[in-house]
């Protein structure tokens, strides 16, 4: 499923005069196949760009304003070029706020961009934990540029896009969301190295698929819950430097150091970083099991870093242990595990692409059978990163 680029160009006529845009901007959602809350760590994670996309119909503009309808949101916004500034605007995360940051992160950066009529339409359910908000950060930086004349390199724009959530947004994401979203591999899956940005393309079988299950319980990544969990980890990463000046992230300790410090942190920090350091071998594992085509250890592994998330790092819900513990229990399913920040949001399952149509039908009745009447079982397809359409 996908947006159809028809609708955003007709709701680009309607809202700017009967114009024609000149572009259509996409960037894709995306799921992590495992390695949750390394990255910010600079640690390992396993990402794929989704067939679930934000559309941008595009124009430019004579004054310095950014005029901006969003479909998903029935509004419009006008953000002035001239006069964005971080001061007083960290920590709002209205829809705007993410095109604003992402051309306020484009003019710190030293690039002149022009104004612009902006359609938006997007099919990434906001906060399922499909990284709804950076995919429109790509977008957007994806149509800025083209427009603008900005060369189009997604892994600096990737960059950018963080910074505006970190410093303009106020959420305190790591990088893989953009980056995944800018530099997707149709088919593949991207082993990637938060520290060096190093990719490692990762082929998905044809007959394996992956089902995301939105439990419809959304989430914030401003939330307290999310920053106490980053705490405890810098509570470990502190005492750690104190015995290991080379330490520079949870990244670089090891169980048996982290081991040597249990008294001294406390178990709340001490099971938190527990969950960082073993997850943080995780994709590796589970890249080179997809590899060989270990299906059962694929699925081991999956399932491993949900039990981590759930009682170590504690950021699953009912919900989403409802929903992957229906996964597990039918037929053709090798694991599933909870995906993004968790508190809400969505999981996934790795299935046998022959049985993915009951697998979805099937999972789709009991979860609504025993938990909320919302969200959405789909198979995706992997698909390629941030890209200028043709009209």
């Amino acid at each position: 499923m996908s947006v159809d680029p028809a609708e955003v160009v007709n709701d680009f006529r309607q809202a700017f005069n009967g114009q024609s845009p000149p572009l259509i901007a996409r960037a894709p959602g995306r799921i992590n196949l495992i390695g949750e809350h390394t990255d910010y760590h600079d640690g390992f994670v396993l990402p794929a760009a989704i067939d679930r996309e934000v559309l941008i119909a595009a124009g430019p503009r004579d004054d310095q304003t950014l005029q901006v309808l969003a479909t998903a949101y029935n509004e419009h916004a006008t953000i002035d070029l001239r006069t964005l500034r971080v001061a007083g605007i960290a920590g709002k995360t209205r829809w705007n706020d993410y095109i604003a940051g992402t051309a306020w992160a484009l003019g710190e950066a030293g690039h002149k961009l022009v104004g612009a009529n902006m359609a938006v339409r997007s099919d990434v359910p906001i906060g399922a934990g499909l990284a709804s908000s950076a995919c429109l950060e790509m977008a957007v930086a994806r149509a800025l540029c083209a427009i603008s004349g900005i060369p189009w390199d997604a892994v600096v724009m990737a960059k950018l896009a963080r910074k505006a959530e970190n410093a303009f947004v106020g959420v305190h994401c790591g990088i893989m969301d953009q980056l995944v979203s800018g530099i997707g591999i149709a088919g593949h899956a991207l082993l990637l190295d938060c520290r060096s940005l190093t990719v490692e393309p990762v082929a998905m079988p044809a007959d394996l698929s992956i089902v995301v299950m939105d439990t419809g319980i959304r989430r914030s990544l401003d939330t307290t819950e999310y920053a106490a969990r980053r705490d405890a980890c810098t509570v470990v990463l502190s005492a750690t430097q104190e015995r290991q000046a080379d330490i520079r992230t949870l990244r670089d300790v090891d169980l048996p150091l982290l081991e040597s410090i249990r008294q001294e942190v406390g178990i709340t920090a001490f099971r938190r970083a527990t969950h960082v350091i073993a997850e943080n071998a995780r994709p590796a594992q589970l890249a080179a099991a997809l590899t060989v085509g270990d299906w059962q250890l694929a699925g081991k592994l999956i399932n491993a870093s949900h039990a981590s998330l759930r009682d170590l790092y504690e950021v699953s819900t009912p919900e989403l242990d409802l929903i992957t513990d229906l996964a597990k229990d039918t037929a053709g399913c090798y694991g599933a595990r909870m995906t993004g920040a968790g508190f809400g949001g969505s999981a996934i399952a790795l299935v046998t692409s022959e049985a993915a149509k009951s697998f979805v039908s099937h999972v789709s009745a009991a979860y609504r059978a025993k938990g909320p009447s919302t969200g959405e079982v789909f198979a995706c397809q992997l698909v390629s990163g941030a890209s200028i359409l043709s009209i």
